[in-house]
């Protein structure tokens, strides 16, 4: 009697990019250009990063994503990056993270009711600023700065925040949305913050772009207040899944487009020729 063939157990995939954009466009022809639906695990590092906190991105495929997302009526960008850092709240908040944690605890309310079903269980900001237990009335994203503005010398395993919560997330229900993303820490090193982030499972269509971009504004975020430039983020996902949307679906072409071009190898510039050969060619 011979034993049956094993299932054969996938490698990781590592994807090492320069912005979100990459770090996506990379990904997604990945999954395209080879058998199945699923990548397990991912694994991506982004840096490329400049000290002015801003998230490098490659508009022609933010652009092409944006307008596949609403063409098949999903959530754009921005509105996914925003259930893990709300950009615009701290835009309107100056600098001043007092009054972008004041605006998100009056705010959070009005967001679970424009989409309870979507929002019921919560979101990912609010589970960092106001878990519901812990120092600093649950919020760790102020526990974490407030430790690090302290003293130095702090260990390193104090910089983290968790987003599941076991009495409200361990469900027997078939199918859940949130939270996927369970875990982030924080890593002050000398060239800067690196942060880290872990996913259980991820959508690569339309959720993905939105969560890199998001963790990326957040990290910045606890950057900036620390004091320190944004070095790198990582990104681990358990399972990685392109579910829903057809790999041949032709709505695809210009996204996908758009993600080649990303990645393409710059084309080397081409020698100039000397002062000398450009007068003798003038001459000739």
């Amino acid at each position: 009697m011979t034993k049956a063939a094993r299932p054969v157990n996938p490698e990781p995939l590592m994807v090492s990019a320069k912005s979100v954009s990459e770090a996506y466009s990379r990904t997604l022809l990945h999954i395209l250009e080879h058998p199945g639906n699923e990548i397990a695990p991912l694994v991506l590092t982004i840096d490329g990063f400049d000290e002015g906190y801003d998230i490098p991105e490659d508009p022609k495929v933010r652009a092409a994503l944006d307008a596949l997302l609403s063409k098949k009526m999903k959530r754009d960008v921005e509105d996914v990056a925003y259930t893990i850092f709300p950009q615009r709240l701290w835009t309107m908040a100056q600098g001043d993270r007092a009054r972008l944690f004041g605006f998100y605890k009056m705010a959070f309310p009005a967001y679970r009711a424009w989409n309870p079903k979507a929002n019921g269980k919560g979101l990912y900001f609010e589970r960092l600023m106001m878990y519901g237990r812990g120092p600093c009335d649950g919020n760790q994203l102020e526990w974490i700065l407030s430790q690090h503005d302290s003293r130095p010398g702090v260990r390193r395993s104090m910089w983290q925040a968790t987003t599941f919560d076991p009495a409200r997330d361990h469900s027997a229900t078939a199918q859940l949305g949130f939270p996927c993303l369970q875990h982030v820490s924080f890593v002050p090193t000398k060239a800067g913050l690196v942060a880290n982030a872990f996913y259980a499972t991820q959508q690569l269509f339309d959720k993905a772009y939105g969560n890199y971009l998001g963790l990326a504004q957040l990290a910045a975020f606890m950057a900036h207040e620390m004091g320190i430039p944004l070095a790198r983020l990582n990104v681990t996902i358990g399972v990685a899944k392109l579910e829903r949307i057809s790999k041949t679906d032709s709505a695809m072409k210009p996204l996908i487009e758009a993600a080649r071009a990303c990645v393409a190898p710059p084309v080397p510039a081409m020698p100039r020729p000397s002062p000398a050969r450009q007068l003798a060619a003038q001459l000739a």
